[in-house]
């Protein structure tokens, strides 16, 4: 750092003022007060600067000192990153904890990866070789799970002058120099990258493979693709954050990076304490060994959950870059949009509605376009999925962080509080949400079932006509009804109890690989077209009701393993066998 070239002039809350400042420059970290507490620049008049700043200003003063340090907010990216926990500008919690207890201290400062632990390094370079922003120049086995793949910062492009061809490295230390036209730049396990900039990339691409999540309802009815954007909206208790738990563990996602903003203490605690738990079903092993946690707190510094999104994001972008496919699970986007609220009030700009700044929209749309299936720099492929909680106050949607954010999102998960209190999770209103991806992803679910699509959509419309229904029986009772629509009404109760809902507490119900997703609903389709006929030959639906094995086909999500589609297909037989003989004893 600078000596001091600034001193404090206001203080409000996170938001400082300081004078003495006429060459500092927008988003750079300044520090401030005697206790140097971390903040960054977001205004500048002449040479009267705004510093936001995330930590406690409490026992700040007028003229205190404040120092300068000619960079914008950045983290470390490198080994070292994945089983990490950190807080909202990337300082590890648990080294945090080890220095400070249970309370952090102000204006505590570790490294944000360790310094003094060597990484097995391999060169996959020579010197010579022309190098280029992006290009891969060696490897690290960070984790059993993850190869971290060591990347030259982007921008940097030269000739390889010479590079060490294995050994172990600190994050620290020089392993190659690239010779620029600029002058010699070394080449270290780890660089920088200001987390407002979007990691650059050579080409987007149009995504066609589904992020499959294992959940019935996500992966059949509203599917999202690998480089999606989503929303999952609910109010207090839905299992908003549940959801995002289970599509953390199952989702096909090479690397789970969760951003924890805002929530309540308690609740980010059970996260953090059950995710070292969780068994990662790919390997058997820790799900932490491709997971980065992003815990910040409602009681944290409002400034530093302003960025908190910004840091995992670029996280994020960064292992996209190396050639994974990464999930970013943000909980929530609502608590967040309150923080950008609280901080637009002490700089005193013009609210919008409900109080929001007016660049909230704008805002949004930085965080989910930072989404997307891409070709990398160096020619790989690579995605970001971006899931985003939404925590509307009194489940009011029309209130401007929802509605705003589903003009970004092309997944919106409603979950309603009516199923949430009925036990029936996820609670995902199956009329309510949407997803526009089924177009991109119909080709892929066509080489699993032929008839996907229209099993999919004649699904959807049963489900709607037996909405309406509802509204008759709420009048007059189910009895009015004939017996083709009775039936109608009964096999979408087999839908909602029998594929809808799903346990995340069974161990074969907590994940549904696409066949048996498939398999299950076509034998409840079946029962739907066999029925028709059979009511139409006079056959009481109380008959059908009666039959023995469907109870078995409600069972079937927890009865027959993923290993084993062939059960689902035996279980249709026995099905069709006995509407067979139901049919035969009517004739």
């Amino acid at each position: 750092m600078e000596e001091q070239i600034g001193r404090i002039t206001r203080i409000s809350g996170p938001i400082v003022e300081a004078v003495g400042m006429p060459h500092a420059q927008m988003y750079e970290v300044l520090e401030v007060g005697r206790e140097r507490l971390i903040g960054e620049l977001i205004r500048t008049s002449g040479d009267v600067v705004t510093v936001q700043v995330y930590e406690n200003t409490t026992g700040l003063q007028p003229g205190g000192p404040v120092y300068r340090s000619g960079l914008p907010l950045s983290v470390l990216l490198g080994p070292g990153l994945v089983g990490n926990i950190y807080d909202g500008i990337q300082r590890p919690l648990p080294v945090l904890r080890s220095i400070s207890g249970s309370f952090i201290k102000r204006g505590e400062k570790v490294d944000p990866l360790p310094t003094d632990r060597k990484w097995e390094f391999k060169a996959t370079v020579a010197a010579g070789q022309k190098l280029f922003g992006g290009m891969v120049v060696g490897t690290v086995q960070e984790t059993p799970a993850v190869l971290h793949r060591v990347l030259v910062p982007p921008g940097v492009r030269g000739t390889l002058k010479h590079i060490q061809p294995s050994g172990e490295f600190t994050v620290a230390e020089t392993i190659g120099v690239v010779q620029t036209s600029g002058g010699e730049v070394p080449l270290r396990l780890a660089h920088r990258w200001p987390v407002r900039t979007p990691r650059p990339y050579r080409a987007r691409l149009q995504a066609r493979e589904p992020l499959i999540t294992g959940q019935r309802i996500i992966d059949t009815f509203f599917p999202i693709v690998r480089g999606g954007t989503a929303a999952i909206p609910g109010g207090f208790g839905t299992g908003k954050t549940m959801t995002q738990h289970a599509l953390a563990k199952w989702c096909e996602a090479d690397i789970v990076v969760y951003v924890g903003c805002g929530e309540r203490g308690n609740e980010m605690t059970e996260v953090l304490v059950e995710f070292p738990k969780l068994v990662d079903p790919r390997s058997g092993r820790s799900l932490m060994e491709r997971t980065v946690l992003i815990a910040n707190t409602s009681n944290m510094p409002v400034a530093a959950r302003e960025v908190s999104i910004y840091t995992g994001i670029t996280l994020a972008e960064y292992f996209r870059d190396m050639g994974y496919n990464v999930a970013v699970m943000a909980d929530s986007t609502s608590r967040w949009a309150e923080a950008l609220r609280e901080l637009s009030a002490r700089l005193e700009e013009m609210p919008a509605e409900e109080g929001f700044p007016a660049y909230l929209p704008a805002r949004l749309a930085e965080f989910y376009e930072r989404a997307g299936a891409v070709q990398t720099l160096n020619g790989d492929t690579g995605s970001v999925s971006t899931v985003g909680a939404v925590s509307p106050p009194g489940g009011d949607f029309a209130e401007p962080v929802t509605s705003h954010t589903k003009r970004f999102i092309r997944c919106f998960w409603e979950l309603n509080t009516q199923l949430a209190n009925a036990r029936h999770y996820p609670s995902i209103h199956w009329l309510r949400s949407y997803s526009e991806y089924v177009d991109d992803v119909t080709e892929w679910w066509q080489n699993i079932d032929p008839d996907w699509a229209e099993l999919r959509a004649r699904t959807i419309q049963l489900l709607q006509t037996e909405d309406r229904l509802q509204q008759i029986v709420k009048l007059v009772g189910p009895d009015v009804l004939p017996e083709s629509q009775r039936l109608i009404l009964w096999v979408a109760e087999l839908i909602k109890n029998g594929f809808l809902q799903q346990s995340a507490f069974d161990e074969v119900d907590m994940c549904c690989l696409p066949a048996k997703q498939v398999a299950l609903l076509r034998a409840i389709m079946d029962v739907y077209d066999r029925g028709s006929r059979l009511i139409e030959k006079g056959v009481p639906l109380l008959k059908l009701r009666e039959m023995p094995v469907m109870r078995e086909l409600v069972r079937a999500k927890s009865t027959i393993p993923n290993d084993n589609p062939a059960g689902v297909v035996a279980l249709s037989s026995r099905i069709s066998a006995q509407f067979d003989e139901l049919e035969r004893s009517h004739q």
